[in-house]
């Protein structure tokens, strides 16, 4: 008999793996729940890495500020309910460097047009479009997991977030 256990902020269990023939230092694990408890609001905090490609736990609490990539991003909610605020800009290539990735800050209030609100809970996914600015608002704490490419305000720590001994 098979149990599923949904982990959250309040509740979750450090994962693991079992090495059959091999170093477990070859090994990258962290906990998305964990990494967003010790983190600040809004924080990407980096877990996942494929080239540029990264995967970013961020603890959602409160608003954030306004942010806008040159690409698509997706953020996946982890735990709790998040509003994504999303606003066609006017000028969307001011904001950023083509040859960079990764989403920047946008300071104050986007000039642009509304484009919406999404509400997503625990296990729904918000696709943000490139070249809009978009905002996080939760609140209560939960937990996003972006799928982005990495930027200026990506933050590596992985001494701090990973295990490499068993």
């Amino acid at each position: 008999m098979y149990e599923t256990k949904f982990a959250s902020l309040e509740s979750y269990t450090k994962g693991g793996i079992e090495i059959v023939d091999d170093d477990p230092k070859h090994y990258a694990f962290s906990n998305v729940f964990e990494v967003a408890k010790m983190s600040q609001p809004y924080e990407k905090v980096v877990v996942g890495m494929n080239r540029q490609y990264t995967l970013e736990a961020i603890r959602a609490e409160g608003t954030s500020e306004w942010r806008t990539a040159p690409h698509d991003e997706f953020a996946l909610v982890m735990d709790g309910e998040v509003l994504v605020r999303l606003m066609k800009l006017d000028d969307p290539r001011s904001f950023h460097d083509p040859d960079d990735g990764g989403s920047v800050r946008v300071e104050g209030d986007p000039a642009g047009t509304a484009m919406g609100v999404i509400k997503a809970k625990r296990g729904h996914m918000a696709l943000i479009p490139a070249d809009c600015a978009y905002q996080f608002h939760a609140d209560k704490p939960g937990v996003v997991l972006l799928q982005t490419i990495k930027g200026p305000d990506s933050l590596e720590r992985w001494a701090d977030i990973c295990i490499t001994t068993v």
